[in-house]
C-alpha cells in the first residue's frame, strides 16, 4: 500500500487528527468561560444591576423591575453573567479559533486574519457599548414617556433580558459592515465601484432592517438605519486603502497543509 499524503488511509488519519485538536480546543475554550463565570458568580446580582440600569433611570421615580417566573431571579442574573464571562474569556476562545485554522491558511490570508478578527471584536464591542450608552436611555425614556395614564412600567427581568439582547446582536454585527466591506474587496470577492453602485439600495436595506430590529418608534428604527448606512460609507472609505489579492495557490507562498 502507498504511504503517499493522498493514499486513503493518511487522509483518514489527517480528519481524525484535526477532529481531535478541534475537541481539544472547544474543550480548552468551555473550561475557559466555565472559569470566568465561576470567579464572576458572586457579582452575579450587581452585573445584572449594571445592565439594567439605563430602564431603571427612564422609569418614574419607585418604579421597578418584577420577576413573573420562580426561578427569575436566580436564572436571569446568571444568564448576564455567563454573558459577561463569554465577552471576557473571548480574547481566548478567538485565539484557539486562531490556532486551529492557521495552518491551513495562506500567507497572506494570515496577514489578512488577525486584523480581521481584531476589528471584528471591537467593532462589535463599539455595537454594545452604543446600544448600552446611546440607544437605551433614549428608547426607554421614550417608552416610559408613552406610557398610557394609570399604567405604571414595570418590565419583567427575563423578558428584559432577551430584549437588551437581541438589541446588542443587532447593533454589534451592524457595526461590523466595516469589516465586511474591507475583506470583500481586499479578497477581490467584490469591486469597489460596485459596492459604490448599490449605495441607494444599501440605505433602504439599513431602513428596513431598522424597522425589523429596532423597536417599533420611528427613533430607534432610525438609531440603527443611520450607523448602519454610515458604517457602510466608512467601509467604502476604508476599502480604497486596500489592495485586492485573489487567491493564487500556484503563485501565493502557501502555509496551507496540502
Amino acid at each position: 500500500m502507498s504511504d503517499s499524503p493522498t493514499a486513503p488511509g493518511n487522509t483518514e488519519e489527517t480528519f481524525i487528527s484535526h477532529l481531535i485538536e478541534l475537541r481539544s480546543r472547544l474543550m480548552r475554550s468551555i473550561v475557559a468561560v466555565i472559569i470566568v463565570l465561576v470567579c464572576l458568580v458572586p457579582w452575579a446580582k450587581n452585573i445584572y444591576a449594571l445592565l439594567a440600569a439605563p430602564l431603571l433611570k427612564a422609569l418614574p421615580q419607585g418604579s421597578t423591575m418584577i420577576a413573573t417566573d420562580v426561578t427569575g431571579t436566580f436564572l436571569v442574573p446568571l444568564k448576564v453573567t455567563m454573558m459577561a464571562a463569554l465577552l471576557i474569556a473571548l480574547p481566548y476562545v478567538l485565539y484557539q479559533m486562531w490556532a486551529f485554522v492557521a495552518p491551513g491558511l495562506y500567507h497572506h490570508e494570515k496577514r489578512l486574519a488577525l486584523p480581521v478578527i481584531f476589528s471584528s471584536v471591537l467593532f462589535f464591542a463599539v455595537g454594545m457599548a452604543f446600544a448600552y450608552f446611546v440607544v437605551f436611555p433614549i428608547a426607554f425614556g421614550f417608552f416610559a414617556g408613552y406610557a398610557p395614564a394609570g399604567v405604571q412600567m414595570m418590565t419583567d427581568i427575563d423578558k428584559y433580558l432577551s430584549f437588551v439582547l437581541t438589541m446588542f446582536i443587532a447593533f454589534g454585527v451592524t457595526f461590523e459592515v466595516p469589516v465586511v466591506v474591507v475583506v470583500l474587496v481586499r479578497l477581490g470577492v467584490v469591486e469597489l465601484q460596485k459596492l459604490r453602485s448599490i449605495r441607494g439600495y444599501v440605505i433602504v436595506g439599513a431602513f428596513v432592517v431598522g424597522a425589523i430590529f429596532a423597536p417599533p418608534d420611528v427613533l430607534s428604527q432610525c438609531m440603527l438605519a443611520v450607523p448602519l448606512w454610515l458604517l457602510y460609507e466608512l467601509g467604502l472609505l476604508a476599502a480604497r486603502f486596500v489592495a485586492v489579492s485573489p487567491r493564487t495557490p500556484g503563485v501565493e507562498e502557501s502555509g496551507a497543509v496540502k
